[in-house]
């Protein structure tokens, strides 16, 4: 489903206006009306408000065009794995496993390897193998870009 028709159904089963959502988006009722109708689309800012308000992710905000990644295990993410902040909002950058309640679960990039390969090796490769490539693979991704 597309941005606009999800926005107008969101809007709908909420009772609101278009007038009533821009107020609450601190925007005009001409622009939700553009976005309705697909003329334009808000920005990240305004969408970021949207998906709070309504409790949605912005990927299905936008009718999952691309599939997320937890950035500290490289687990894929869906609507029920999002992990939480300290005030209870949702990250949807993290799994519920790696960051919950506003705090990373791995100190170190070597603890989350050191769980990885008890749980999950692949066990066609040696324990050294299976560590390069979660290495490899981990180190791509945003945490540990900032964390290492």
């Amino acid at each position: 489903m597309e941005f606009q028709k999800i926005l107008f159904w969101l809007r709908k089963e909420n009772h609101l206006t278009q007038e009533q959502l821009a107020q609450k988006l601190c925007v005009t009722r001409q622009a939700v009306s553009r976005w309705e109708t697909g003329e334009t689309m808000p920005n990240i800012d305004t969408l970021t408000q949207i998906s709070d308000l309504f409790c949605i992710p912005i990927n299905t905000l936008l009718g999952s065009p691309q599939q997320l990644f937890c950035q500290c295990c490289g687990m894929p993410l869906s609507d029920s794995t999002f992990s939480t902040e300290a005030d209870g909002t949702q990250n949807q950058e993290y799994c519920q496993w790696c960051y919950q309640n506003g705090a990373f679960s791995y100190p170190n990039l070597q603890s989350l390897i050191d769980f990885l390969l008890l749980h999950y090796s692949n066990p066609n490769l040696s324990k050294e193998q299976n560590e390069s490539l979660l290495k490899k693979h981990l180190s791509t991704l945003k945490h540990w870009n900032t964390h290492p």
